[in-house]
């Protein structure tokens, strides 16, 4: 099939219909004897100045020596300064944002802090992240997101939690029904904003952003620099940090490769085959659409495959449920659409297998990115057609 032949099926404008284009999806032979010099961190968590309160959490939960998006962002943001930072997902900037905010706290009775996320589940893992390093320090967070009942979230937000972690559309829900008021607020992080702003929250997030206080502490997080998070930088943040801990596009970790497929039903079929082949033990699949991903962890059940599905259209509990069997090794195949790409930290994923092609080839940088993370090694798969 040459590079000017016309698209096949995998959906309308997806990437990876031309021999060019999957030829991006192979890299089997990657060395592991010459691996890239280790990070040598100009600082140590015990070097900040941060409550020794603070510093013993870290140290509780194994936090030795800051990655390099912490080295470069936790003095800063202790010093009140506006950042940009440009980093993927598994970098650990959860922590380089909310150590020196935590800070801020601790030091300044009654600030509040608000974090914006492009998923519910990424808002409820920056939480849990919060929690643990916040521990006996005296102050509360609380999630905001759609797909949950809104009453608890308006009785919450009463007790005037210091951090409030949430998804755009929800947080202008709550602002509209007069529950958030975010004049009191001095900080505000923008977390994976690449992402937001593909999910068409734009709107939703200059319209929060135009309600803070001012002045204000802006911490904004990307993968990408665009054209339309330059002009948002632009416009909301003053004489900002630039940071960039960005790596190659994809990890020298994780094999890839394609595996090609005829019809329909053969598809589904080598799945099968491949998910009882020794190693498949914790496979993330990507399908392109909503009810793509249900059907096909339907139809793994019925062959007594474990699978679960993550999807926009499922219920915000039982996509909780269902990604912390996935962790757990409760489940042994995540059936799940872009929405588990980015900004979710599931350990030991053995496999990523992208049964449906991605929409683009940074969707396939942030699909295989859940994989091979930290020093582990991962395998990626791509169905194309044959």
């Amino acid at each position: 099939m040459g590079a000017g032949r016309s698209r096949k099926r995998g959906g309308p404008g997806a990437f990876g219909q031309t021999e060019a284009e999957i030829a991006k999806f192979i890299n089997r032979g990657t060395p592991i004897e010459a691996p890239e010099a280790a990070f040598e961190p100009e600082h140590a968590f015990a070097d900040f100045d941060i409550d020794a309160r603070l510093k013993a959490n870290l140290e509780s939960r194994g936090y030795k020596a800051p990655t390099p998006i912490q080295d470069k962002a936790i003095e800063p943001g202790l010093e009140g300064r506006d950042i940009v930072g440009l980093a993927e997902t598994g970098t650990g900037k959860t922590a380089a944002f909310l150590l020196p905010l935590i800070e801020k706290v601790l030091r300044r009775p009654g600030e509040r802090i608000l974090v914006m996320a492009p998923t519910r589940e990424l808002a409820v893992q920056i939480e849990k992240e919060l929690a643990g390093f916040a521990k006996g320090l005296g102050f509360r967070g609380m999630v905001a997101v759609g797909g949950a009942n809104i009453n608890p979230q308006i009785q919450a937000l009463r007790h005037k939690p210091s951090f409030v972690i949430g998804t755009p559309g929800r947080l202008k829900d709550l602002m509209e029904r007069g529950a958030l008021n975010l004049s009191t607020f001095g900080s505000v992080v923008l977390d994976e904003a690449d992402r937001m702003l593909d999910m068409g929250f734009i709107d939703d997030m200059r319209f929060i952003l135009s309600h803070l206080g001012t002045p204000r502490h802006t911490l904004f997080f990307s993968a990408t620099m665009g054209k339309d998070i330059e002009k948002l930088i632009g416009e909301f943040l003053t004489n900002p940090v630039m940071i960039s801990v960005k790596r190659q596009e994809t990890s020298a970790n994780v094999e890839q490769d394609v595996v090609r497929v005829a019809p329909e039903s053969d598809k589904f079929e080598e799945l099968v085959r491949l998910l009882g082949e020794p190693g498949f033990d914790k496979v993330l699949v990507f399908c392109r659409t909503k009810y793509g991903a249900e059907r096909l962890a339907k139809m793994l059940s019925r062959r007594r495959i474990f699978a679960e599905s993550i999807h926009g259209d499922k219920a915000f509990n039982a996509r909780l449920r269902a990604l912390e069997e996935f962790k757990r090794g409760k489940v042994q195949a995540l059936v799940a659409t872009d929405v588990a790409a980015r900004g979710l930290d599931i350990p030991a994923v053995s496999h990523v297998i992208n049964y449906d092609l991605p929409s683009t080839y940074e969707d396939y940088v942030h699909r295989i990115g859940r994989t091979g993370r930290a020093a582990a090694r991962g395998k990626a798969l791509t169905f194309v057609a044959s």
